[in-house]
């Protein structure tokens, strides 16, 4: 008995976003969705900022060049949430020097 395995594709089709989800589908037919809490720039966005993407890596990646996100097929498939951001340093203050 022999079975018919389709290739994956995991190239982006197309990428659509509500206020709580990105969802990406694929070429070969699969949809990915994930939660915009996942990913603080995005979930941060005007609305159009995020309809504002563009394919790159080859189809294997989506830039938002408004917010400088870029996500690839392949993260999004294993599920990995953007790493933790670091809070933005805080400039120190100078402290004055006393001449005598």
């Amino acid at each position: 008995m022999g079975t018919l395995a389709l290739a994956a594709d995991e190239r982006v089709a197309g990428v659509e976003t509500t206020d709580d989800v990105l969802t990406v589908s694929l070429m070969d037919g699969r949809t990915i969705s994930v939660p915009l809490v996942w990913y603080p720039r995005l979930l941060n966005a005007t609305r159009a900022q995020r309809q504002h993407w563009e394919i790159a890596g080859g189809g294997y990646g989506i830039h938002w060049p408004e917010i400088d996100e870029d996500l690839s097929t392949e993260g999004l498939l294993r599920g990995a949430p953007a790493p933790p951001q670091a809070p933005p340093k805080k400039a120190r203050k100078k402290k004055a020097r006393r001449t005598v």
